[in-house]
Parts: structure tokens; C-alpha cells; sequence
């Protein structure tokens, strides 16, 4: 590696051509080091996870029951407990059941997650996802922060933690 100082006519004027040898070995040495590097930093921390089979549901009397299910027309039905309502019904509900139960607890400000009502859902299994998801959004659209299903497990399956 040599640096050319000028030209043999006698003029000492240094060249502006940068030598970029030196920047691509650097380079290729900072690639090796970090393609080394990464997979130790990606690396996740070993965990158990607990095996639940399914939890059982804690019926409280302020929680919302909906079951949803598809008409023969396919068209959607969903029931607040067992009375049929469309859309707009189930939104009205659902903010007057939160509004009642800010009421009941003494304010907003007494609300917690422990007191908070809870929205559980029954779905059909041949219900169409749409009927499903249009329940949750107008449930978090009213307010409800938890939204559950509730399902059935198969048979000889045990409650609580396996």
C-alpha cells in the first residue's frame, strides 16, 4: 500500500482518490463479527410453560353471556342470554350494562379489573368468523376491556393445570 504523492512532472499535488482497500476489509470484518454475533443476541430464554387443558370460566353476575350463531339464511344471531338482538341493540346494551356498573361501583374511579365486568362468548361451531367478530368489536366498541370464549373441551379432559 502506497501513497502516490504527485506526478513525475515535478508537480507535488496530492491525489483526491481515497484508497478503499482498507474500508472494505474493515467491512468485511464488521460483517463476520455481527453475522457471529446475532445468533447469540436472538437467543431466547428457556421457559416451561404451564399445560392447561382449559380453565373454567368464573360466572360472576355482572358478566355479559352472548351466544352467536349462523341462521339457515346466513345471517348472523346473536342472544344477550336468551333474547335475540341485532348490532345496534347489543351496543346499546353493552354500554348501558358498563354504565350501570360504573354506577353501581360509586364512580370511575373505584372501577378495577376484578370488578370489571367480563363479555363471554358462545359461538357456534359452524358460525361463520364474521358473526364471531362482529360480537367482539361491538363489545370492545362498548367498552368491555375483556372478551372470552367459552367453549366445551373434549370429553376426558380434566379442569385446572395438568
Amino acid at each position: 500500500m502506497a501513497m502516490n504523492v504527485g506526478n513525475e512532472g515535478g508537480d507535488d499535488v496530492p491525489m483526491s482518490d481515497i484508497n478503499t482497500t482498507p474500508l472494505v476489509d474493515v467491512m468485511l470484518v464488521l460483517l463476520i463479527i455481527f453475522l457471529i454475533a446475532i445468533p447469540i443476541v436472538v437467543e431466547t430464554v428457556p421457559l416451561t410453560l404451564p399445560k392447561v387443558a382449559y380453565e373454567p370460566t368464573e360466572t360472576k353476575p355482572e358478566n355479559v353471556s352472548l351466544s352467536v350463531r349462523s341462521a339457515p339464511d346466513g345471517t348472523c344471531e346473536v342472544y344477550w342470554g336468551m333474547t335475540r338482538i341485532n348490532s345496534e341493540d347489543l351496543l346499546d346494551r353493552a354500554v348501558k350494562k358498563l354504565e350501570d356498573e360504573i354506577e353501581k361501583q360509586g364512580g370511575v374511579e373505584n372501577i378495577t379489573e376484578e370488578n370489571m365486568p367480563e363479555a363471554h362468548i358462545r359461538g357456534d361451531v359452524n358460525t361463520q368468523y364474521k358473526c364471531i367478530g362482529g360480537a367482539i368489536f361491538t363489545m370492545q366498541r362498548a367498552g368491555f376491556a375483556r372478551v372470552g370464549f367459552v367453549s366445551e373441551p373434549p370429553a376426558g379432559y380434566t379442569t385446572g393445570r395438568l
